[in-house]
């Protein structure tokens, strides 16, 4: 059984054990937060109707906070000795999903 869920801005096929990288939740380590379900997938049955949705849940627990990627920024003008650079790491939070209740 998998399910397609909400995190953050993006969409994430997750299965009862798996550990995933979601944009910032304000929970600490060691909580648990819910998933909002997009679609369940349970062997050949697909169910995607929101109705049928309301009632499954898909919880996950706060791992970690974890940053992403190191991105710098460069800005330069020709000529005029404009030089500008800054930083920047997303604040991310890793979850492992511990049930998916149908």
């Amino acid at each position: 059984m998998y399910a397609i869920v909400r995190a953050g801005g993006r969409q994430e096929k997750v299965s009862v054990g798996d550990v995933l990288i979601i944009d910032k939740q304000s929970a600490q380590p060691g909580e648990s937060i819910e998933l909002t379900p997009l679609l369940l997938v349970d062997g050949t049955t697909v169910t995607s109707d929101a109705a049928k949705l309301a009632k499954v849940s898909v919880k996950a627990e706060v791992v970690k906070a974890a940053k992403g990627p190191k991105i710098t920024i460069m800005k330069y003008k020709n000529k005029t000795g404009y030089r500008k650079r800054q930083g920047h790491r997303q604040p991310l939070t890793q979850v492992k999903v511990t049930e998916i209740n149908a």
